[in-house]
């Protein structure tokens, strides 16, 4: 299975140190695409003890991330990065796929 997502160095970082906080080191970011926002889909974005069943699951330097099968083909080529400034904390998805995307940049269209 061809990979669907990269992970960026800075958020490879802040997953395995989430991973220690949670205390779950086979755990990982559970990244997905649902229906919802102003453009039509928005990312969702949780944590996961373990992968589901049927996920991708993309690895880099022991950081974790979970794409369930659905939302593999609207992340194709997606970079997974970690943006901390002084307006924003958190993590940031460059996804080549999306066409628009709504002012608060939180959901999009392809």
């Amino acid at each position: 299975m061809s990979t669907v997502i990269e992970i960026s160095d800075g958020a490879a970082a802040r997953i395995r140190a989430l991973a220690a906080e949670k205390g779950t080191p086979g755990g990982g970011l559970r990244l997905g695409v649902k229906g919802g926002g102003c453009s039509g889909l928005s990312y969702h974005v949780d944590w996961a003890g373990e992968p589901a069943r049927l996920d991708q699951v993309v690895e880099r330097d022991g950081a974790r991330v979970f794409v369930d099968p659905k939302s593999a083909r609207f992340l194709a080529g997606t970079v997974v990065d970690w943006q901390q400034t002084l307006m924003q904390t958190g993590f940031v998805f460059r996804n080549p796929n999306v066409k628009s995307s709504c002012g608060c940049g939180d959901s999009f269209t392809i």
